[in-house]
């Protein structure tokens, strides 16, 4: 499998460095056979090349079976235009690997249940997957414009553009508790209407999947009410835009939280957040978010599930032991620093890894 790695700037260099260390670890273990192309994206290819996303970089995530990145974006090109800064990078990545839908998981872990800001009564149990569709809606509609008296865009959806991101929502619950819960506006918008007529016939292929239809604003009202009656919420760009944003603050980290984006050309697996130029370098920076990205791209681009399940549950253990990283530690003065969070979970991923190989030779 050969995995194009952009560390990017900022803290993105010091996760994925933890990232990548648990991906060998674990592949070694289930003997599987990765090859790594590091390639420069967003202020430091900039500073070495003058691109945000370099012909060379291009090339490799193009030939590639999935694609790492870590984050974008440098204070030192803040005076730049739009197009000429770090971020059009990654929006160029996105568009040269296609991918429709975004997945954004969010859940409660058990040792971190009092960094959410909601009561534990209410978090404790969440395990969600967000499910957006990525290329369509208002951020892509035409025609679109902007006047001195108004502005107007244009929300737009093919039939094709929903059944295939529904699918998606679809194969994922599956593998998790079998229900998806399809997000719109269907009693104003036409193309929330056809959203749902659309979806309600992919149903038909997942007859043992549950189907719920729930408007966009009563869907934000229950994450934070009611989290733990979703499994896998289904919605279009804008809705999924501020609903995943909305399900990420429930952890009490965006450190924490993985992403990945799928139906593409390639699959692209990244952090939910930015690059924190602030702390960069001092090796406080939460890897966790990195890791659990590269347990993502196991479980949907490698198709292993084990594999992908011994990082997670090492990620599981990190936390129980009581490591944390400076941003979900009550102690700002002793806490776990980001290669140190790396190693552990690496050492574990393999424990939990072993344990599984042996009990199937056995």
């Amino acid at each position: 499998m050969k995995i194009t790695v952009l560390a990017g700037d900022g803290i993105g260099v010091e996760v994925t460095r933890e990232a990548v260390k648990v991906l060998s670890a674990v592949a070694k273990i289930y003997d599987l056979e990765i090859e790594l192309d590091e390639q420069l994206i967003g202020g430091a290819a900039i500073s070495a090349t003058g691109a945000a996303f370099p012909d060379e970089t291009k090339e490799s995530c193009l030939k590639a079976d999935a694609v790492l990145l870590g984050a974008v974006g440098a204070p030192e090109f803040d005076h730049l235009l739009p197009e000429k800064r770090p971020e059009i990078g990654l929006l160029q990545l996105r568009q040269a690997l296609g991918g429709f839908a975004n997945l954004r998981p969010s859940k409660a872990f058990p040792a971190l249940i009092d960094s959410s800001p909601l009561r534990r009564e209410i978090f404790e149990g969440t395990d969600l997957l967000i499910v957006r569709e990525l290329l369509g809606g208002l951020y892509f509609g035409q025609p679109r414009a902007i006047g001195e008296t108004e502005a107007f865009n244009t929300m737009r959806y093919s039939v094709a553009e929903v059944e295939r991101v529904a699918r998606v929502a679809f194969e994922s619950a599956r593998n998790r508790k079998g229900k998806v819960t399809s997000v719109d506006k269907a009693n104003v918008l036409e193309t929330s209407r056809l959203w749902r007529e659309t979806v309600e016939k992919v149903a038909k292929d997942y007859p043992e999947i549950e189907l719920e239809h729930l408007f966009v604003d009563a869907c934000a009202m229950h994450l934070v009410t009611n989290p733990t009656r979703f499994d896998v919420v289904l919605t279009e760009n804008l809705f999924g835009d501020i609903l995943s944003d909305e399900a990420a603050v429930l952890t009490g980290s965006l450190g924490m939280l993985a992403s990945a984006t799928v139906g593409g050309a390639i699959d692209l697996f990244e952090p939910v957040h930015g690059s924190a130029p602030d702390i960069a370098g001092k090796n406080i920076a939460n890897p966790l978010g990195a890791i659990a990205s590269v347990a993502m791209l196991l479980r949907y681009t490698a198709k292993n599930t084990e594999a992908a399940a011994a990082i997670e549950n090492a990620i599981d253990k990190v936390l129980a032991e009581g490591y944390r990283t400076i941003d979900i530690s009550n102690d700002k003065e002793n806490f776990a620093r980001t290669d140190e969070i790396g190693a552990l979970v690496a050492k574990y991923a393999v424990e939990f890894a072993s344990v599984r190989s042996n009990s199937q030779a056995v």
